[in-house]
């Protein structure tokens, strides 16, 4: 069973992880063969406070 585990910025709809994981299973299914009920996808919500990049905070570099 594959698991795809993707780390996003807080604030993404309903239906934009709806439209990731739609996009992710195809991709497993039509690259490595997987069965699409085999795949699972994780998506995890992240504050923007809680990453940094080069030392500067998420929230800092990309304000809302």
């Amino acid at each position: 069973m594959p698991m795809i585990k993707v780390d996003l910025f807080k604030g993404k709809t309903r239906d934009e992880k709806r439209a990731l994981a739609e996009a992710l299973t195809d991709a497993m299914v039509t690259t490595v063969g997987s069965k699409r009920e085999a795949v699972w996808v994780v998506i995890n919500d992240v504050e923007k406070e809680d990453w940094a990049f080069g030392g500067e905070l998420g929230v800092d570099k990309y304000p809302d």
